[in-house]
């Protein structure tokens, strides 16, 4: 694990490696992977899945959120500015206050259904392991959709990169922080949602979707000044 380096010192033009593609992604599928109503036992490569990500489209939307902490940090005040929970601006202010959106930033490429970056070199390392299985969904003619199913060996690696690696453990908690945010929505609601985003909504296709970090960071600010009124008035809970 020590030649992966988890952001430290990254930049708006890094790209990241294979290998840290694959360690983001395993930890992600890990929180993300909803749990199987039963065991798998018509298909030998998945007798020992624990769980299923249902659809790419769900993966890259939240990894985007993931790789992405100044967006995140947005649908957070998107939110507070909804429930006026305290939580949320005070969340969004840990990632606003802090490099986070400098230093852990790794954009993504705008394509025509948005955020996307290929996956098959990460996802080759980690089903070379056995760590995670891919199944295509739909007909000979046409793929409905990709399922990401986690292997018990999977689960395992996960937590072992956590442990002997505790950097690793940042992604664990952005994946958690990123769930929450998704409430459970597929991959197209998802979609939608970041499409609101006009820097997001208007990059060019095949270009690198921008920083919006500082005009974040203002409407933080903003916001902070307003929950400051709201509290004294008993809104902001």
């Amino acid at each position: 694990m020590d030649d992966l380096n988890v952001g430290a010192g990254a930049t708006q033009e890094q790209v990241t490696s294979r290998e840290q593609d694959a360690v983001r992604l395993l930890l992600l599928i890990d929180g993300a992977a909803e749990s199987l109503p039963e065991p798998i036992t018509d298909d030998p490569a998945l007798v020992s899945a624990m769980g299923v990500v249902q659809g790419q489209l769900r993966l890259q939307k939240l990894d985007f959120w993931v790789r992405n902490p100044d967006f995140l940090a947005d649908e957070l005040l998107n939110d507070f500015e909804i429930s006026r929970e305290r939580r949320l601006l005070d969340l969004a202010g840990q990632i606003l206050d802090s490099e986070e959106p400098e230093v852990r930033r790794y954009p993504m490429l705008r394509h025509h259904f948005g955020a996307y970056e290929p996956l098959d070199e990460a996802l080759a390392v980690l089903r070379s392991a056995g760590l995670v299985v891919r199944r295509r969904r739909g007909t000979v003619d046409r793929t409905r959709r990709h399922d990401y199913y986690l292997l018990e060996r999977g689960r395992e690696v996960a937590r072992a990169v956590i442990a002997e690696a505790p950097p690793f453990r940042y992604f664990v908690d952005r994946v958690a922080l990123v769930l929450d945010l998704a409430d459970g929505r597929g991959g197209n609601e998802l979609k939608k949602r970041q499409y609101l985003q006009p820097e997001y909504a208007t990059a060019e296709s095949g270009s690198q979707i921008g920083s919006i970090s500082a005009r974040a960071r203002e409407r933080l600010d903003r916001l902070r000044t307003q929950a400051e009124s709201l509290c004294k008035e008993g809104v902001v809970v």
